[in-house]
Formats: C-alpha cells, sequence, structure tokens
C-alpha cells in the first residue's frame, strides 16, 4: 500500500523542482506556460504568478487530455510548462500526472510564498 510520502518521492524522482530565483529568471524571459494548480479560493487569498494559467490539481487530467471536451488548448505535450502550488508537494504531484499523460518537459517551481518572498511577479 502506498502512502502520501511515496507518491510525493514518485513524482520528486520525475519532476525537477527549481529554486524560486531561478524560476523567476526562467519567468522574466517569457518562456513557457505557467500554471497554478491551486483551488481557486487559495489563489485569491494570496493570489498567483503574473500571468499564471489556473488548472487545479484535481482538473488536471481533463485539462490536460486533447480527447476530452474539458481540455484546455493551452495545454500541450511539448509545451515548456512551470507548476506552482502552496508549498511545491501539489505541484510535484501535478508534474507527475502531466509526466505520465505523455507531457515531456514539466518544471515544479514550489510555493507561491518562496515566488513571492524571492521578488517574483504576482497578480490578483
Amino acid at each position: 500500500m502506498k502512502t502520501a510520502k511515496d507518491y510525493l518521492a514518485d513524482a520528486n524522482a520525475v519532476i525537477t523542482r527549481i529554486s524560486s530565483e531561478d524560476a523567476i529568471a526562467k519567468h522574466a524571459t517569457g518562456a513557457g506556460l505557467w500554471i497554478d494548480v491551486r483551488d481557486s479560493n487559495d489563489i485569491a487569498a494570496s493570489g498567483t504568478i503574473k500571468g499564471a494559467k489556473r488548472v487545479p490539481r484535481g482538473f488536471m487530467e481533463f485539462a490536460a487530455d486533447p480527447a476530452l471536451p474539458h481540455h484546455k488548448d493551452f495545454m500541450q505535450k511539448d509545451a515548456e510548462i512551470y507548476l506552482v502550488c502552496g508549498a511545491g508537494g501539489q505541484a510535484a504531484l501535478a508534474g507527475k500526472t502531466l509526466y505520465d499523460m505523455g507531457y515531456s518537459n514539466v518544471t515544479n517551481v514550489g510555493g507561491i510564498g518562496d515566488w513571492k518572498t524571492a521578488g517574483g511577479p504576482t497578480e490578483a
């Protein structure tokens, strides 16, 4: 039987996590697709990365699957994708889901608090 810790270890084994500073530098180049995987209440309370799309972790499979009517056009398997959440765990798990679905370039940027502390651009 797997535990939450096991799932997180599996995710961290395949999804690279970068520092907030490295993520901010990458964001400044205009590169990639930035996605906040938290629910709308959490985003409303703290804001998110400037320009980030919002795809809650519980909806990720539906948004990422082009065969489904809920697919989001911005979700492309060859896109450079950067995920953020509250502390990094949900982003890692969502990243592993995308990886398992054939997305090849997914990065965990950790939590929004670290992003804000490092001076990353945000929006409400």
